[in-house]
Order: C-alpha cells, then structure tokens, then sequence
C-alpha cells in the first residue's frame, strides 16, 4: 500500500491542465463494444480504474491499440465468450465500478451478458436497479446465479419501450441508452441523466450511426438501429480535476491558471466555489485564480447561512463536495454541506477535525463548518483515502497545513488523479510517493 508524505505550507504557482475526464472515458470505452469497426479516443486519463477497464478489454478479446500517449484504438471484432464465463473476469468486475457499463452493449449486440456485483468506492450504497430494471424493460432477463454470486443477463432480442427512472443515474443512463441504440424500434428515457459525460457518449452514438434525439435534456428518444460503425472521439476535460484546482489555489492562498477546462461544460461548478468568496476569472477557455489572502462565504439574500448541496445535473456534483467542505475550513464564515445522493462520504471530516479544522457532522449527509479565516491553520496528519473524492480533499488539507502530513492507501487517490503528486510538484507542491 502506498502513501503520499506531504510538507504543508507551500504556495503554488503556474499553469495546469486538467486530465481526461474519468467518468465520461468509462462509458466511452464499454461503448465500442457496439461495434465491430475501430473506434478511437483521445484524452484518455492514465489513472488506475480507466487502465484496469482497458486491460478488461483486452481480456475479452477486443484488439486495442495505443496510438500516441493518450490516445487507444479498440476494435471489439472478436468477443472470448468463454472468458467472459470465467472466474478471472468476474472477479476483475467486482473490482472495477465502470464494468457494470459493460451489460448494456454486451446485451445489445450478442444477447447475453454476465458480470458480478461491481466494486468501487466506499462511499455506501450505491444501487444497480435502474440499470437492470432500464434494461429489464428493453426485454432482457436477469437472474442472479447465488453460487457463483453473478448476474447472467439475456435478451435474444430487445424491443424499444417508454420507461420513466427512479433515479437519474449518469451510469444507469449510459447503460441503458448504449442497449437501446440496437433495440427495435423506439425507446423514451424519461428522467435520463443530462450530464456533459451523458451528451458526449450519445454525441459519439449518433457519429456511429445511432439516432438519439434529445441530447442535453432529460428526455432521451431512441430509434434503434441494425448496427453502428466505428468513429473517433475526444474525451472532455475532467470537471472534478477543474474544481479540485480551484480549491487548492484558494487553500494555499495559490496564483493557478488552469487550462482548457472546456468552461461551457463545467455548469454550476464556478459559481458554487464563487459562493465560498473564491475569486477566479475565465480568460477564454482558461481559469485564472488569483492569490487570495482571504475568502468570505457569501449568506443567502435573507441572511440565512449559506447551503452548499448536491444534485442531478444540472445541479452540483456530489463528487466536489468533499473539495468545497475542505475549502470553506479556511474560509471567512459558515456553511452547511449537505451530501444528499451517499450516505457516507462525510465520513471522511473526522480526519479534517484532527486537523484542527472546526467542523459539526450533524449526520451522514450534513456537516456544518465554521471556516478559520486562514487565522488558524490546520495541523499535519496522519491519515487513509477512504474514497478518490476524499483523498483529494484530504491531500489539499495537507498542502495547506503546519507541518508534515501522511496519507495512506492513495491507490484511492490513484484511480482518479493522473501522476497528481508530479503535476503538484511542478507548481511548488512538497508531495513524496512511499511505495
């Protein structure tokens, strides 16, 4: 297990440009399995869960080629069905999240699929129904095989249908749209998730030959079609990467310029860190954030204390709240989190309030922190990444802290941020890997 060692205390200073967006290039790939043409895709991440998904690939069969430093070729023209009943690939799916993605365009284009309950994040419960119940409705059958703890998934045809989600789930969405762009006849996707990673999957479905209407909304309409083709694609930047950067230049009181952060795909990011008094200005498709001595968090219009919460798309990511709450602790004032969509990923504060920092988890999705205002700063800790979210919160709170700081099981860290202590390093960042 590896650690990161931290000397807090450093300010930061130049140019940064965020990675690949993980949670797009997941769908991506599970995508060209929809195809027995060579799709090819840029900007893909090296991070932990993204070349665990590729090497799944290959497994499988599917000929993937890398041709430049972020770009891979995949070609799905011969599927190994026999490995796919294998013990090795049911358990590389119970350790990767993105490998649920896999049923829908397994059951698409060869009718059957078999996966295992994926692994990921500990960050509670995070149910599968709206994938399976999504393609349930598309005429697919499910059983759950107890002895060998999987899921076997057949369909020898799906058939188009109208079905309303009980949730709007980014991976339940791509799931389900990838299994209808082969199902005959029309499906209706009401309540469909419409964050930029969805609208780029179906952006690349329709390049492929797919018709999907709708796009950016949550109201998606599908024509299935006999087959796709291959394309090309290039992934987006990563927006939790663009807030991630935001909060550790207003932490370490940082002049950052974060570049090409795609500024029209980053919605109400922005502005939730503007809520917090953090200044920052777009300069064409670039973030300048200047160095700030202080931060003020800004109250409702009727004084009332200001409320940061999580939402579907449109709304705030749940996956930069653990960033905003690390923030605010070094902010002027108070603020409520409020994790509405996990149950368990303000866990992690007790490990701030270590730190020094003044925070009040009142239960599982609601802490209130009362910011320091920098006149105190927090302490270094020792301290494990129970989650990628977390870990990068937790890393910022080191960098800003007195002293030296230790987190451990950073492999966390590692599937979401690309090479993070060596980018840091290169701004003025203190960070050493302990293997």
């Amino acid at each position: 297990m590896a650690s990161f060692v931290i000397e807090g205390g450093h300010r930061l200073s130049g140019d940064i440009s965020p990675q690949g967006a993980k949670n797009e290039v997941l769908q991506i790939i599970c995508a060209t399995l929809l195809t027995a043409e060579e799709v090819t895709v840029h900007n893909i991440p090296d991070i932990l869960d993204v070349n665990n998904l590729i090497q799944l690939m290959r497994d499988m069969g599917v000929s993937v080629s890398k041709k430049g430093i972020d770009t891979y070729s995949f070609q799905a023209a011969d599927i190994d069905f026999a490995y796919l009943e294998s013990d090795a690939f049911l358990k590389k799916c119970s350790s990767l999240r993105g490998s649920v993605m896999l049923v829908g365009p397994m059951v698409a284009r060869f009718g059957k699929a078999m996966i295992s309950k994926p692994g990921g994040d500990k960050i509670g419960r995070r149910r599968l129904d709206t994938h399976f119940i999504g393609i349930q409705n598309l005429g697919a059958h499910f059983f759950y095989n107890e002895e060998r703890g999987i899921y076997e998934i057949s369909a020898k045809q799906l058939h188009g249908s109208y079905m309303l989600l009980d949730e709007a789930s980014v991976t339940g969405t791509a799931n389900i749209v990838m299994a209808a762009v082969l199902a005959k006849g029309k499906t209706t996707i009401y309540n469909a998730a419409c964050e930029p990673y969805v609208q780029q999957l179906c952006k690349m479905l329709n390049r492929m030959g797919a018709k999907i209407t709708g796009i950016a909304s949550n109201l998606l309409t599908i024509e299935g079609v006999d087959e796709l083709h291959g394309t090309g694609h290039t992934i987006l930047p990563d927006m939790i990467e663009v807030g991630s950067f935001i909060g550790m230049a207003a932490m370490t009181r940082s002049e950052l310029t974060i570049k090409n952060v795609s500024y029209e795909n980053l919605g109400i990011i922005p502005d939730s860190f503007r809520r917090l008094g953090i200044k920052m200005e777009q300069q064409g498709d670039d973030i300048y954030v200047p160095t700030q001595e202080t931060y003020q968090i800004e109250s409702f219009i009727d004084g009332s204390i200001m409320t940061i919460a999580d939402a579907p798309w449109p709304g705030l990511t749940p996956d930069l709240l653990s960033v905003l709450l690390v923030v605010a602790t070094q902010a002027k004032g108070s603020v409520l989190i409020h994790q509405k969509m996990f149950e368990s990923r303000l866990f992690f504060v007790d490990k701030l309030i270590d730190m020094g920092a003044q925070i009040i988890l009142c239960d599982p999705h609601r802490a209130v922190v009362i910011g320091h205002d920098h006149g105190f700063k927090l302490r270094g800790g020792n301290m494990t990444s129970p989650d990628i979210r977390a870990g990068i919160a937790l890393l910022i709170a080191a960098m800003s802290a007195d002293g030296i700081s230790r987190i451990h099981n950073i492999e966390q860290i590692d599937r979401g941020y690309q090479n993070i202590e060596g980018r840091l390093n290169a701004l003025g960042a203190r960070i050493t890997r302990i293997e």
